[in-house]
């Protein structure tokens, strides 16, 4: 079936970013911005890693959003629901410190905007274990406007994460379109090139490259934007 339909990852793909770097630097800004309000940094670390797991393997009756509250505040009591605008506030103008921890490369705006100028629909699936606010921003360090996106996934909505294969056949719902006109673009192995088993085709993007089971790479069609761009469009034929 022809594609029709773009999904793309950000972290790593669309915003250059060494994964590991990132999430210890974004760590610290939350941890620091919380401390004041008697948060201790190992512990809310400890928790949030466990509220993200808890996302990870929701399985759509919620939204992540949801089952991440959930779990923290079994962890915190109520003092973290009361305490939620402050994370709010944080990820609202905070977090806007952890640009300093990303790249940007240019040839990804170029790729996306040449694709969707040719024709192609374009989606962000970004694994939504993040607020909007901090997809949104992160969105636009990428340099992207938000309206670029037919959608953008977040935690607030959508109830699955990757690398479940649900998450990819609840965009292909939203979009209307089917799994097989679609093709995911993506830097992670496990998490990106899943998409392949509820019928969409793949790219791994090898700029940002995680292959944490060390997955034998080469069955998958690969490489930089360039090629990324060329093997999508040579599959009109």
């Amino acid at each position: 079936m022809k594609i029709t339909t773009i999904l793309f990852d950000l972290d790593g793909t669309l915003l250059p970013m060494d994964n590991d770097e990132f999430t210890k630097g974004y760590f610290k800004l939350l941890a620091k911005a919380l401390a004041p309000h008697g948060y201790d940094s190992k512990a809310l670390v400890k928790a949030i890693w466990i509220g993200t797991a808890a996302m990870v393997k929701n399985d759509g009756t919620q939204s992540n959003e949801a089952a991440f509250w959930r779990t923290f505040s079994e962890i915190y009591g109520e003092k973290a629901l009361a305490d939620k605008p402050l994370f709010d506030e944080f990820y609202k103008n905070g977090f806007k410190n952890a640009k300093a921890l990303c790249d940007c490369n240019p040839q990804a705006a170029a790729a996306v905007r040449k694709l969707k100028e040719a024709g192609y629909r374009i989606a962000l699936a970004t694994n939504p274990i993040f607020p909007g606010e901090a997809t949104e921003s992160r969105i636009r360090w990428a340099g992207f406007s938000l309206e670029e996106f037919e959608l953008y996934t977040s935690y607030e909505n959508i109830g699955f994460c990757k690398p479940n294969p649900e998450y990819y056949r609840e965009i292909a719902r939203r979009l209307n379109a089917a799994p097989e006109e679609c093709i995911m673009v993506g830097n992670d192995v496990t998490e990106d090139m899943i998409a392949q088993s509820v019928g969409m085709k793949v790219f791994l993007l090898t700029d940002c490259l995680i292959n944490k089971e060390r997955k034998d790479i080469s069955v998958f069609p690969r490489g930089s934007f360039e090629q990324m761009t060329d093997y999508i469009q040579s599959k009109e034929a």
